[in-house]
């Protein structure tokens, strides 16, 4: 899980620093100019913590995954300099982008935010909480490397799910018209597609996780708790970077709608049988997909920026990667059950 979680994030990275992969051309620049420049030439102190910030989980996962296999000095030391090639190979692309600026500066602090990661993880591989949390995950879920890539899908569906301009489970990006002051706000008609995407959402996470915990009790359970978080973790994004008009607009009645459904849904796919249930998360992330992305015009990743009062950061580029996420995430759940399909067939 450490490794797939490790890959995910090098993605994640990737996405954020070369997004948006348009008007690729030859510069002029010379990597090595962009090394020699003043340190402080590009710097704000938003970039720094950010740039400390992203690559810190990166660390924290490279060093799990290298504690495993040497001591604490060498792990440290790997995933450090891993991090430092992944900045660099970052910066050094960048350089064929008009729309990123390559920085030594980003270099200096992706790669203290990776030291710091891998410090952080060399310091709790041999701690006994962590080693009573490996044990809570064998007691709780299956065991095998698949259902670890599984586990790594829920996390990210819960990744582009905090999005605060997306509605509760939802796909659409809310793109509400400039509302007048004292103005009436306007009245979209309900659309029933929207809710049944959010049901089909809904139903597709929750037959994984029955596929993924050996009770389904819990399943639900770890249902219930997913979507509690989702919604604390988006309701505290919305307080922070929407306007305030804007602070609940993504808990629409098509959201509440879909989210009973799904439920009323996921209780009847429980009394399945495992395959039944295989069979089940098959159809509804099939489904969900041709509705969502053929059917359902999510819009473009722009459409909500006016919903943002956050001056600074790189919101459309997460709005784009949240996109890109909702597109590949029934892609790799429909990958995920084929691959897996045998056993779940043979399992009792």
């Amino acid at each position: 899980m450490r490794r797939y979680l490790t890959v995910g994030y090098t993605l994640l990275i990737a996405y954020a620093s070369l997004s948006p992969f348009t008007g690729w051309h030859e510069q002029g620049l010379e990597f090595a100019a962009v090394l020699a420049a003043p340190l402080r030439q590009t710097y704000t102190p938003y970039d720094a913590v950010v740039n400390l910030l992203a690559y810190l989980p990166f660390g924290l996962l490279l060093g799990l995954t290298l504690r495993a296999r040497f001591g604490t000095a060498w792990s440290v030391l790997l995933a450090t300099l891993g991090g430092a090639a992944l900045s660099a190979t970052m910066e050094y692309t960048q350089m064929y982008l008009p729309m990123r600026t390559s920085s030594n500066f980003d270099l200096l602090t992706n790669s203290s935010g990776t030291l710091a990661g891998a410090w952080l993880a060399a310091s709790i591989a041999p701690s006994m909480w962590f080693a009573m949390l490996t044990r809570w995950r064998q007691h709780l879920i299956r065991p095998g490397s698949d259902v670890d890539f599984g586990l790594v899908l829920v996390a990210l569906w819960m990744f582009a799910q905090i999005n605060p301009s997306l509605p509760m489970l939802g796909n659409i990006f809310i793109s509400e018209a400039a509302r007048q002051p004292f103005a009436p706000p306007h009245i979209e008609p309900f659309n029933w597609l929207e809710s049944i995407a959010v049901a089909l959402n809904l139903l597709t996470l929750g037959c994984l996780l029955l596929i993924l915990l050996h009770l389904r009790r819990h399943a639900v359970i770890s249902l219930m708790l997913v979507l509690c978080a989702v919604a604390l973790v988006k309701f505290l994004a919305a307080a922070l970077l929407l306007k305030s008009w804007a602070l609940l607009l993504w808990l629409n009645s098509e959201a509440v709608l879909g989210i009973f459904t799904g439920l009323l849904l996921l209780i009847a796919a429980a009394r399945l049988p495992r395959v039944g249930i295989h069979w089940c998360a098959a159809v509804a992330a099939s489904t969900y997909l041709i509705l969502a992305h053929g059917i359902l015009n999510s819009g473009a990743p722009s459409s909500s920026m006016r919903l943002y009062h956050w001056k600074v950061g790189h919101l459309l580029t997460y709005n784009g990667l949240s996109q890109t996420i909702l597109l590949l995430f029934p892609l790799l759940l429909l990958g995920y059950l084929w691959h897996t399909r045998k056993r779940w067939h043979t399992a009792v």
